[in-house]
């Protein structure tokens, strides 16, 4: 009696399909958050594309290796602003942890946008972290998900010692939000 070879069943595509499927999800995923304003979280990407969640920061590794300018940021992926508010501005700030709260409030009840924080790393240079910050609900968000990872702020790595640039409509607002972290031993000197 002849044995007979039955087809082998594959569960993953051949490497080119799952090559053409990977490029076709990650179109899809940089125009699903080119069509969001708001950041999108890699779990709502996992689900959404039905793969795992290193899936995605694989694929959005890949699409900033190409030149898509994604943010990552504590509430989720984004897309630069197209449109910055008028006035830039980069704070230098010295405090503790524990003064964080207050900062962050300080900045943006004057209407002030929080990107980043920097540190000057002494091994490594500058490093930063995109923040995207602009509520006291943005603020919330930020500190809880620090408490629930139990992560360390930037700012620990130089004793206090760091930077924001931050976004206002008006010089003005940038203005009157470092008078108001001076008043209170928030700006570094």
């Amino acid at each position: 009696m002849l044995a007979t070879s039955r087809p082998s069943r594959r569960t993953t595509p051949p490497p080119s399909l799952a090559n053409d499927a990977g490029e076709d999800r990650r179109r899809r995923i940089l125009s699903w958050i080119e069509r969001h304003r708001s950041p999108v979280r890699g779990s709502e990407l996992a689900q959404h594309f039905d793969v795992s969640r290193q899936c995605i920061v694989q694929d959005i590794a890949i699409l900033r290796a190409a030149g898509s300018e994604i943010l990552a940021t504590p509430r989720g992926y984004r897309l630069p602003d197209a449109f910055k508010l008028g006035h830039r501005e980069i704070l230098a700030c010295d405090h503790s942890p524990e003064r964080t709260e207050e900062e962050l409030n300080i900045l943006v009840d004057h209407g002030v946008k929080v990107i980043d924080v920097i540190v000057e790393h002494p091994l490594y240079g500058e490093l930063r972290g995109s923040l995207m910050i602009e509520s006291r609900a943005d603020v919330q968000d930020f500190l809880q998900q620090v408490r629930a990872k139990k992560a360390s702020l930037l700012s620990s790595l130089t004793g206090g010692v760091h930077l924001h640039t931050v976004e206002a409509h008006r010089a003005e607002m940038v203005a009157r939000a470092k008078a108001h972290l001076r008043e209170q031993g928030l700006l570094l000197k």
